[in-house]
């Protein structure tokens, strides 16, 4: 999830005391745009708060509370899901931008249980699908089925009217199938014989896809690749965190009951709305806006790429990497910020030539390349 030397904004140090402590506070005030990086005090005796500042006043400590309820997440988590912290905080950014997760990794490696996780941790409503060869658009949105009662057709919700959905192995079934999917995806409501049912919100789909079996599956076209904010992989644990996982169980963990595990509720629906309010005020100086669009246009003149980032990715790029900021604590995006994110945002939409793969290069080192060469603001 992260490069190199990059801090993940979940992860909060310890501090002397052995107590979780708080991430240092930024001190980067070069990229930030004017007035981002200046914050104004509460007026005290003589000078009273007009209405504006005390509603920002009460928006900054539900921001501060939020973040600090999404900090807690990871540990949560790490009590049913060992060695995948990454991913959670792509999940938290996920849902911090509106956006989908196209999830890849080995079969057993906690991909539902973490979805399920994440879900209770949040209090959200969870739901999983498995797609396969002979499902049906209908059996993804709902549809309308006929009450001999009331002699009238109801509609019958269908898996997607939840706050997080797995959609596993979403590359097994037909195109037509995955097609019912984008619209939920893309506009996030169904529409069944000319009526719009709105899903919930939060809405967002983890989709996962093996990466070593593609026997009788239908690959995600571009236009679909491109609805998914992040392209996470979620690696196989270590020997120490596989020894975890093994302790766990012998203990008496079960994963289909996260209460074993103690996992509760430590963040809810409204302090992920707390957070994305926060999220939209992040500033982003022109600099830092250059920066992210030389890279998407980089990657479509990149010798081994037939198609680059879509406009979408420059977007999907900027969401992220000030949600990040958001995270660490900032109230404006770095270059850091950009850098540490665009692997993640970019890969899955990057198209390489076939002579490119056969040669083995792949859309990691394409941006690792992009990365290497683009010239980074000061």
């Amino acid at each position: 999830m992260t490069r190199p030397g990059t801090a993940d904004p979940l992860y909060t140090a310890p501090a002397s005391d052995g107590t979780p402590g708080q991430p240092e506070p930024a001190t980067d005030t070069e990229h930030a745009p004017t007035g981002a990086a200046h914050s104004h005090a509460p007026g005290g005796i003589g000078h009273p708060q007009s209405g504006d500042e005390a509603g920002q006043a009460r928006a900054d400590a539900g921001a501060e509370e939020a973040r600090a309820a999404l900090r807690r997440l990871r540990t949560e988590v790490a009590k049913a899901v060992v060695g995948q912290d990454g991913v959670v905080t792509g999940m938290v950014l996920a849902l911090l931008c509106r956006g989908h997760v196209l999830l890849e990794g080995v079969p057993g490696v906690a991909k539902t249980l973490l979805v399920r996780t994440i879900a209770a941790a949040l209090d959200l409503d969870a739901k999983r699908l498995q797609f396969t060869p002979d499902l049906m658009p209908g059996d993804v949105t709902g549809s309308l089925v006929f009450d001999p009662r009331t002699a009238a057709f109801t509609f019958r919700e269908g898996p997607v009217f939840t706050n997080l959905l797995l959609a596993d192995e979403i590359n097994r079934t037909p195109p037509k199938t995955q097609a019912a999917l984008l619209e939920v995806m893309e506009e996030r409501q169904v529409s069944v014989e000319g009526s719009r049912r709105p899903l919930p919100d939060p809405f967002i789909v983890a989709a996962t896809q093996n990466p070593i079996e593609f026997e009788g599956t239908y690959p995600l076209p571009e236009a679909q690749l491109d609805r998914f904010l992040l392209n996470l992989t979620m690696p196989l644990p270590t020997r120490d965190e596989e020894l975890g996982v093994l302790r766990a169980h012998h203990a008496g963990f079960d994963p289909r009951e996260l209460a074993t595990a103690g996992v509760r509720p430590v963040a809810s629906p409204a302090h992920l709305a707390a957070a994305r309010a926060a999220v939209s005020r992040v500033g982003v100086a022109e600099p830092v806006l250059g920066y992210i669009v030389d890279l998407c246009r980089a990657t479509r003149h990149a010798p081994a790429v037939e198609l680059g980032a879509s406009p979408r990715g420059v977007i999907a790029l900027l969401s992220a990497a000030k949600a990040w900021a958001w995270l660490a604590g900032r109230d404006h995006v770095t270059p850091d910020d950009v850098k540490a994110i665009a692997r993640p945002t970019l890969r899955h939409r990057l198209r390489l030539r076939p002579e490119a793969e056969l040669e083995g290069i792949t859309a990691g080192a394409v941006l690792d390349a992009v990365l290497g060469t683009v010239p980074t603001p000061r």
